[in-house]
């Protein structure tokens, strides 16, 4: 029973539970009355869940099924007259997923739950896409099919987990096409139902187990072609939540291309086939053989060009004049700079000769030139005491006295009156 069911529970229910003990118990019959009470005035209720059991017996006006919620282990049992069953008998059968209104009962001597069923409707594909639908724009908004939730998945894993069908094609393919690209993987794998009402369970019970397993690199939910009722599984809320919550890379491969269950929006890796699953999550170990010879093969030619390039540069360099005679150089500058010595010898000697000559010149101007040239052609130069020389008659007085200087010396002389 639900939690919000308690609190409906008839209040003389609750006052039976209050004042009965160890010494004054209730009577089963009575509990299974007071059940009973409470369950009639819950009324008809519409209810949605998967047939199974059905049986129609010959001749019976009741049909008996049982009605099973697809998301978890729970069932219960369903009774209708025949002519309620005969409307939808040709489009209904074991599996179909219905719709129906129907009247809980409570059988008191067996303390047993049914419901009377008063209509049936079955779910069309056309209804259950549309929930799909909707359930994809809930999930979405919620972000489980975020692309940056997704994990990467290992480039070698050494022990892959594979949920799918007991000897089923897509166990078949997965696991020939997985061993076949790299021998040395590993299994671990989970037989499961893959349809009806009991594939959500275990298919979420099955990854869950993977998931908890530290040895588990990836795993890999598996699953041939079908209807979209067949697939229907692999679309539950509760399963894309189981998923979106592992630890553990996963890989839907469910159907084939066209198949889109909700499955792969939430998986890490989405696989068109379960051999395309295997092909993404085993790499093939002869193309890797090739790809390492291929990487090799490239670096070798990569270091050959190198050590190429560096010997024709070390050959280019030991082949400079500098490199064979290492004192050629020095011996040019040498001559380079005895050509300039001379040069500059020949330059200074050449402007002191024509210095000299200048100063040659300019010594016989300055001699000839000079008071004391005029002196030695017999001129004589007049001086007072004070040395003032005389210019002209007028600076003479008297018999002042005057000196005479001429080449030879200086002599005193008076002035003639």
């Amino acid at each position: 029973m639900r939690p919000s069911a308690l609190s409906v529970v008839p209040t003389t229910l609750g006052r039976m539970a209050l004042t009965t003990s160890a010494d004054a118990p209730l009577p089963v019959g009575e509990v299974s009355r007071l059940i009973g009470g409470w369950i009639d005035r819950l009324g008809a209720v519409w209810v949605e869940g998967q047939i199974t059991q059905l049986s129609r017996r010959p001749g019976a006006g009741v049909v008996f099924m049982t009605l099973r919620d697809p998301s978890h282990d729970i069932s219960v049992s369903v009774t209708c007259y025949r002519q309620v069953f005969d409307a939808i008998a040709d489009v209904v059968s074991e599996g179909a997923r219905v719709v129906v209104h129907a009247k809980p009962e409570w059988y008191a001597p067996r303390g047993q739950l049914s419901l009377r069923a008063a209509e049936i409707r079955p779910v069309g594909v056309g209804e259950l896409l549309a929930r799909l639908e909707q359930l994809k724009k809930s999930l979405t908004a919620e972000g489980l099919f975020a692309p940056e939730r997704k994990k990467p998945l290992p480039f070698l894993p050494q022990l892959v987990g594979l949920v799918c069908g007991r000897a089923s094609a897509a166990e078949r393919d997965v696991l020939e096409n997985a061993r076949h690209r790299w021998p040395a993987v590993r299994f671990e794998v989970r037989n499961v139902a893959v349809q009806g009402v009991h594939a959500v369970p275990q298919v979420v019970q099955a990854v869950k187990e993977l998931d908890a397993l530290d040895d588990v690199d990836v795993i890999i939910v598996a699953r041939g072609g079908g209807s979209v009722e067949d697939l229907l599984p692999f679309s539950d809320e509760e399963l894309v939540r189981t998923v979106a919550s592992c630890r553990t890379p996963v890989v839907s491969a469910i159907g084939h291309e066209p198949d889109t269950p909700l499955l792969d929006y939430v998986a890490d890796l989405r696989a068109s086939t379960p051999t395309d699953a295997a092909k993404k999550v085993v790499p093939d170990v002869g193309e890797e053989n090739e790809r390492v010879r291929w990487l090799r093969d490239r670096a070798r030619r990569s270091v050959e060009a190198l050590v190429e390039r560096e010997e024709r540069g070390l050959a280019h360099a030991l082949a400079r004049p500098s490199m064979e005679d290492p004192h050629r150089m020095i011996d040019e500058r040498a001559d380079q700079v005895d050509a300039l010595l001379a040069r500059g010898r020949r330059c200074f000697g050449h402007h002191l000769d024509r210095s000299s000559s200048e100063l040659t010149h300019t010594h016989a101007r300055v001699v000839a030139l000079s008071p004391a040239a005029t002196l030695q052609r017999g001129y004589a130069v007049l001086q007072k005491a004070d040395g003032h020389v005389v210019r002209a008659p007028e600076e003479v007085t008297g018999d002042e006295p005057l000196r005479a200087r001429v080449a030879g010396g200086e002599m005193t002389v008076r002035r003639d009156a």
